[in-house]
C-alpha cells in the first residue's frame, strides 16, 4: 500500500528547507519542495511514501538525490533522516499528522 497524501505535498509550499545541508543549502524557501528520500518503499520508477520525505530547497533536494553536492552515504543518511523528523514536526505543529496522547 502506497501512502500518498496531496495535502502533504502541497505543505512544502512557503516552509523553510529542513535538510539544511552545511554548505549546499540556499535558503531559498521559492525553491521548497517535498523531497522523498529513499527507503524501502521506493524502487525502480517509483518514489517512496510521501511520509518518507523532507522539506528541501534545490541545491539540497540535488544533493539528497545524487545529482550534486557529493554528500557521504553517512552524510546523506544523517541529512535525510535529520530533515524528515523536522518535517514530521512541522506537520504535528500544523495538525497535518496527529499523534494520539
Amino acid at each position: 500500500m502506497r501512502i500518498m497524501s496531496k495535502k502533504l505535498r502541497d505543505s512544502a509550499r512557503g516552509e523553510s528547507c529542513t535538510l539544511n545541508i552545511a554548505g549546499i543549502c540556499t535558503y531559498d524557501d521559492s525553491t521548497v519542495v517535498l523531497c522523498h528520500l529513499p527507503d524501502e518503499s521506493h524502487g525502480m520508477g517509483r518514489k517512496s511514501d510521501d511520509i518518507v520525505a523532507a522539506f528541501g530547497c534545490h541545491a539540497c533536494h540535488d544533493a539528497i538525490d545524487g545529482r550534486a553536492g557529493h554528500l557521504s552515504p553517512e552524510d546523506r543518511e544523517y541529512y535525510a533522516r535529520r530533515g524528515m523528523v523536522r518535517t514530521w514536526r512541522r506537520w504535528i505543529e500544523r495538525g497535518l499528522v496527529k499523534v494520539p496522547a
